[in-house]
């Protein structure tokens, strides 16, 4: 099934977005908040790789350059100061929390609850974790990052982007 290599494409971006902030980031005060982030991501990660070979899903080839994509621009971001890694975490959280939802609601709309109830309840709980980190960042200053819409928008559309094509390669 292939909503769970979407999920887990996206999910491996993010964890490296987060060692990308840490690198930057990892003596501030704001880095054991970036931590527990990064951590739930690590086990995010950990749960779809053993999903993926439960559902027997091929992986994407573009993996190794979404996971360098993503350290760059959660490291580019924290150059910005912590308020642009969390408008970075707030832009992709966003994007994920919306993705987690059209799977969510895709596996109900196909009447799969049954089938794929483990997956839709690992999704549901990775969906919520993913909108606690959304507004963790609010909380923390990410509208207060310099060009905020503009920046949010670029990475918006760059996730999009990276879902469209795991979804197709």
């Amino acid at each position: 099934y292939c909503v769970t290599w979407r999920v887990k494409a996206v999910v491996s971006t993010q964890s490296t977005g987060y060692a990308g902030q840490m690198a930057v980031l990892g003596r501030s005060e704001v880095a054991p908040l970036i931590q527990h982030m990064w951590d739930q991501e690590k086990a995010h990660r950990a749960k779809m790789n053993e999903l993926i070979g439960e559902h027997r899903v091929r992986p994407t080839v573009l993996l190794p350059i979404w996971r360098m994509a993503g350290f760059t621009l959660g490291a580019a971001t924290a150059l910005l100061g912590k308020e642009g890694a969390m408008a970075c975490t707030v832009a992709v959280e966003d994007t994920i929390v919306t993705h987690y939802t059209d799977q969510i609601r895709e596996i109900v709309e196909q009447e799969k609850q049954e089938e794929y109830g483990e997956l839709l309840k690992v999704l549901k709980q990775f969906r919520d974790e993913e909108l606690e980190h959304h507004d963790t960042g609010i909380e923390h200053g990410a509208e207060l990052a310099p060009q905020y819409k503009a920046l949010s928008q670029v990475i918006k559309f760059g996730c999009k982007t990276a879902i469209k094509i795991a979804e197709k390669v």
